[in-house]
């Protein structure tokens, strides 16, 4: 049954999406790493990194260049994609776990419970792997709280239901967040946390910080591939997806883990960044499909390619550096209203 949903998806453009992506993301890769405010061409870009990858300099070396590349851009961009593919991935899940594409994680509170457990970590001056301990669990009350209210309101509850919950829980937590900024008023980590709070990749660090989200990232994204088939079952409702062999409660605990572990991961380094997990799956499912096991690995392309893009933005655009999370609500709440727009009858 499952395969007969999807066996028109050879009609999608699937492979020109992934092509797009592909280049794009390498395209706005090599970009990156050569412009901002100490500017490097191409050839440039290229020579240091044959240096540093060959070992013996084949080119004239330049010290200045090397920490602007390795130290600074690379962390910075590889989280950039990290992030904006975990989100993105994660997005993906939510909806089609719950069946909606208006699901999301920031809509259910996961991103607002974990910037609340972040923010607790920095305000106490606690280590990065705190940071990350208390962000995973911030979102995971966020999303399990959710779940237990619209559960509590009875069988007849609607995905409509749990989503003004997820609204109400999200603007909890988010009051939380704005209570916690006013505590920290007499600290010194109120410009941190402020500038956290709007999401930025500036304060990258090294590339521990980005081994940190690879490794969740590679956790989290595993557990929802080998969940596809399955997320694909459940699309048509419980009862088929039962009959069928599937084990909906377990599906659904992994499904949450999987996705609160990338958006609290990804909130943990770089502060609340919006409207990727909701805009960008909605908007690869509009070009692709629902099928899962598709709509997963181009979600995170799209979505890495949409933060990368965000964040050579507000590197390029204004002198001083606007935080990334701002960029990308300017950019998703329009483009998003223009996809319902064009798509209110796609979704079945």
């Amino acid at each position: 049954m499952v395969s007969e949903r999807f066996k028109n998806l050879k009609a999608y453009p699937v492979f020109s999406l992934a092509l797009f992506g592909s280049l794009g993301l390498i395209i706005l890769f090599l970009f990156s790493m050569g412009h901002g405010a100490y500017h490097l061409d191409l050839s440039r870009v290229l020579g240091i990194t044959l240096n540093k990858l060959l070992g013996n300099p084949t080119f004239p070396q330049d010290i200045n260049a090397e920490v602007v590349l390795f130290k600074l851009r690379l962390p910075r961009i590889i989280l950039a994609i990290l992030v904006g593919g975990a989100l993105a991935s994660a997005g993906a899940a939510y909806q089609c776990l719950f069946r909606n594409p208006m699901v999301a994680p920031d809509i259910l509170g996961v991103s607002s419970g974990a910037g609340v457990g972040a923010s607790l970590a920095i305000m106490w001056g606690l280590s990065s792997i705190a940071i990350e301990l208390f962000a995973f669990a911030g979102g995971l009350i966020a999303v399990l709280l959710v779940m237990g209210v619209t559960r509590s309101l009875g069988p007849n509850r609607s995905l409509v239901t749990m989503i003004l919950v997820g609204v109400v829980v999200s603007s909890l937590f988010a009051a939380f967040g704005s209570l916690i900024k006013y505590l920290s008023a007499s600290t010194d980590n109120l410009a941190n946390l402020v500038l956290w709070l709007m999401g930025s990749f500036a304060h990258a660090g090294d590339i521990s910080g980005v081994g940190v989200l690879f490794f969740c990232s590679v956790l989290g994204v595993g557990t929802l591939v080998i969940s596809g088939w399955s997320l694909n079952t459940l699309s048509f409702g419980e009862e088929e997806a039962l009959a069928m062999g599937v084990d909906v409660f377990r599906l659904r605990i992994l499904v949450i883990f999987a996705s609160t572990l990338l958006t609290a991961s990804s909130v943990a380094l770089c502060g609340l960044i919006g409207w990727v997990g909701l805009i960008v799956p909605h908007l690869v499912r509009f070009l692709v499909g629902p099928n899962f096991t598709v709509l997963l690995p181009l979600s995170y392309l799209i979505g890495a390619l949409f933060t990368l893009c965000a964040d050579i933005l507000v590197r390029l655009l204004l002198p001083g550096e606007m935080p990334v999370g701002i960029v990308t609500s300017i950019i998703g709440a329009p483009l998003f209203i223009y996809i319902l727009w064009r798509s209110h009858s796609a979704w079945h």
